[in-house]
């Protein structure tokens, strides 16, 4: 049956979703037997009416009211300076459809316009998570390279794994650290490796961002989401 997608900043008009979307996520996390920070409906709420959140839709051909598909979130941390991304969740019906991918873009697109200057970041268990943000220019990083900001760490207090967290000292956990750091120069090469992005350029290497090439600039085709300055110079 044919089936058009569409995803929506959060609004207002959104609102009603908040329980379907709490227990989605609850959901989706003891079927992959890991687990979660528990998301209230108002806390959902919150997200939608700052407009902080994108939300999919499905709408079939025989049907004129579009069904609940997917959700995701951003949240600031440490005065603005880390962004994460989080609660992307889809349906189970929906899944292999390529619509948490598209979910997920929206996210860090909106994400990027809201904090330019912000580095993005999220910790999870999921593999398809994983691979998406991999595209995105995400990397695996020790949590120590994570916001320090205890309110986001208490938020795992409601995983039944918040005792491994404790005991390690937020060092590690089950979930996976990764960052995406829009001012460092080898964003530009994992987009441009993942997103097939032309003449890209580079900014000068750093004694603290070295590049992952050597001697070579990076060709491909396609749009970047990050942009170097026109007078930087490709220097790898």
């Amino acid at each position: 049956m044919p089936v058009r997608f569409t995803i929506e900043i959060g609004a207002e008009s959104h609102t009603d979703y908040a329980e379907i979307i709490c227990q989605s996520i609850e959901d989706a996390a003891r079927a992959r037997g890991t687990g979660i920070a528990r998301r209230t409906p108002e806390y959902i709420i919150t997200k939608l009416l700052e407009g902080k959140a994108v939300i999919a839709f499905a709408v079939h051909d025989d049907s004129f009211s579009p069904e609940f598909v997917g959700f995701c979130y951003i949240e600031t941390w440490g005065g603005k300076k880390y962004v994460a991304n989080s609660g992307l969740v889809v349906r189970p019906e929906y899944r292999h459809s390529g619509i948490a991918r598209a979910i997920k873009q929206r996210a860090f697109e909106l994400s990027r316009e809201k904090y330019p200057e912000a580095k993005l970041f999220g910790i999870t268990t999921s593999h398809a998570v994983m691979k998406i943000n991999t595209d995105l220019g995400y990397v695996p990083v020790p949590f120590s390279e994570l916001t320090d900001d205890d309110e986001f760490w208490n938020g795992c207090r409601s995983c039944p794994n918040f005792d491994i967290l404790e005991r390690t000292q937020r060092k590690m956990c089950l979930c996976t650290g990764m960052l995406c750091d829009p001012g460092d120069p080898r964003t530009y090469v994992r987009q441009a490796i993942h997103k097939h992005v032309i003449d890209i350029t580079l900014p000068d290497k750093t004694e603290e961002h070295p590049p992952l090439v050597d001697d070579h600039a990076v060709f491909a085709t396609g749009p970047s989401i990050f942009s170097p300055p026109e007078n930087e110079v490709a220097n790898a």
